[in-house]
């Protein structure tokens, strides 16, 4: 037999992800939907294969160049579509005299394809579509001996959806037109009409899904990357039924899962689809970075599959223990210093040896932490999203601009380098059998050492005392001298002056996520991160950033009014 895979689309329903990409180079589970069914059609004992191509055919033609397959496989161009009849026709000089498969691309199945071509071969009706039971768009009628007799059944008892795999005889061609544009099912309608027989084969619903809608592809996609994650975490298939667990997502847009059964679980950090164009994205950047540090032995979760276009990534499943709550249940401040110091070993390893052979190109935001980052995302984000947006506050960007461009020189030219996790504090830091393991580093870039370890120790998700703080500071500058020369002086002033940075841009994502996110747990971090960052004013810039303290002192005093805007 040969084949047809119908790839011409525009994937209008896939839009704007199909303006890229072709619909049939969509990855389901690490392999395009075009390969995927031209591999099944290889095991089915198929001789040779074309696509059809009209959207993006010079990635189709380029795909299936870069591939080895066992049967000829080509490509025939429509310069214009010409719908699944028209297609088929023109492929009329490629058919022969036996029957022949047809497959949508965007359809994914697990149908035994050697029996569907077995019984029609035993049955010789003149077309065998293979239908589904349990779908909203049922509308193929079925008599008695297994034939369609209609495709105008819809919403009537017993109607069936047709699946887009059919095996046809040659005789189909004679209800198509020599040259143009055509729908299969007007062929099938009049080769009804006029006695054909169009047998059905009916399949199980959880053996076939349309991949052709942004929903329905995710929900695939989330199927099968499972399984093979699921494999190559514990060997075997997945069970039948698994449990799904949403887990709080913190200030992040990604959706967090615990899935699993029998005491078996994995994490899925759910991205959600990339932007189109957008390279690599954040999904992407959490493979290459995480699979990075782990082969520097850094403890992160292990990446069991990841699919970056779908934006999903299945990791281990390290618990929900994380610093933040140890610290909270610490008995003692020596028990709670002794924590900190193991997460300051952490970060060191993780700023040091994570370094070692890292590509900026990983990043999905810039690679480097700069000054016009700082400008940007932290000093404008604090005036936009915290002063202006939360508590209603006119910012004086006029007097704040210069004061913003004299921090971030400080901030971004901190030293040592190193690679910088950008958010590295305590709920980010989970503790499994007595070990700290970095997670949410997607964002990570080269910069400055200091700028995590002020993200640590300024956290107010625990709230350090300030003398904790220093003895912090000095032990992580004691061991960070024992593996690199260290200007003492000159660290603690970039330290500080990433910690406002940081305490600016704190202030910017707690006003953003409480007001317009919908998170409002966040609103009570605010008051002791303000107060954190007017102490850092006042003790270790007086008088540097005039605007800014006057600024902050505003933004107490509206904080402590009755109704602040944004927080009651």
């Amino acid at each position: 037999m040969k084949a047809l895979v119908l790839a011409a689309g525009l994937g209008t329903r896939l839009r704007p992800y199909s303006e890229a990409l072709p619909k049939a180079l969509f990855p389901v589970a690490g392999r395009p939907l075009l390969e995927r069914h031209l591999r099944t059609l290889e095991q089915a004992g198929c001789e040779a294969a074309v696509v059809n191509a009209h959207h993006r055919a010079e990635a189709i033609e380029a795909f299936v160049r870069s591939r080895s397959w066992r049967i000829p496989v080509q490509v025939r161009r429509e310069p214009v579509l010409l719908g699944t009849g028209g297609a088929i026709a023109n492929l009329r000089d490629f058919w022969d005299d036996r029957p022949f498969f047809v497959i949508n691309v965007d359809v994914v199945h697990r149908l035994p394809l050697v029996r569907i071509r077995e019984d029609h071969q035993r049955r010789r009706p003149d077309a065998t579509l293979v239908l589904i039971d349990g779908v909203e768009e049922n509308g193929v009628a079925v008599d008695g001996d297994g034939f369609i007799r209609s495709f105008e059944a819809s919403g009537s008892p017993g109607a069936l959806t047709f699946s887009g795999i059919q095996v046809l005889e040659p005789v189909v061609l004679d209800y198509l037109p020599k040259a143009g544009f055509a729908h299969s099912i007007d062929a099938f309608r009049a080769m009804i009409a006029a006695g054909r027989r169009l047998s059905a084969w009916i399949a199980p619903a959880s053996d076939w899904t349309d991949a052709g809608t942004v929903p329905r592809y995710r929900q695939v996609c989330r199927r099968e990357s499972l399984a093979e994650a699921w494999r190559k975490a514990f060997g075997e298939d997945p069970p039948p039924a698994v449990s799904w667990t949403r887990l709080p997502g913190d200030g992040s847009d990604r959706a967090w899962y615990r899935v699993g059964s029998g005491g078996r679980t994995l994490v899925l950090a759910d991205h959600g689809l990339g932007s189109p164009g957008e390279a690599p994205g954040e999904a992407e950047a959490f493979l290459r970075i995480g699979r990075h540090l782990a082969a520097r032995g850094i403890p992160v979760p292990r990446i069991h599959f990841g699919e970056p276009f779908c934006g999903l990534v299945w990791v281990e499943d390290l618990g929900d223990f994380c610093l933040q709550a140890a610290a909270r249940q610490a008995a003692c401040r020596r028990e709670r210093i002794a924590l900190y110091r193991a997460a300051i070993d952490t970060l060191i390893d993780f700023s040091l040896r994570g370094l070692e052979g890292f590509d900026p190109a990983w990043c999905c935001q810039t690679p480097r932490y700069d000054r016009e980052l700082v400008i940007a995302r932290e000093c404008r984000y604090f005036a936009r999203a915290f002063l202006e947006a939360t508590l209603g506050l006119e910012a004086d960007h006029q007097a704040l601009a210069p004061e913003f461009e004299q921090l971030a020189d400080l901030a971004a030219g901190a030293r040592p380098l190193g690679l910088m996790h950008r958010d590295f504090q305590s709920r980010n830091l989970l503790i499994r059998n007595g070990r700290l393991h970095p997670i949410d580093f997607q964002g990570a870039r080269i910069g400055p050492f200091a700028y995590d370890l002020a993200s640590l120790l300024i956290d107010p998700y625990v709230g350090l005392e300030l003398a904790e703080r220093e003895l912090l500071l000095a032990y992580a500058l004691e061991r960070l001298r024992a593996a690199r020369p260290v200007d003492v002086a000159e660290f603690r002033q970039g330290f500080y002056a990433c910690a406002v940075a940081r305490s600016l841009q704190m202030l910017g994502a707690f006003g953003f996520l409480s007001t317009v996110k919908g998170k409002p747990a966040f609103a009570s971090c605010i008051a002791p991160a303000l107060r954190g960052l007017a102490e850092l004013l006042a003790r270790h810039f007086p008088r540097t950033f005039p605007a800014l303290e006057e600024t902050v002192a505003r933004a107490a005093a509206r904080l402590t009014a009755p109704a602040a805007p944004g927080l009651c």
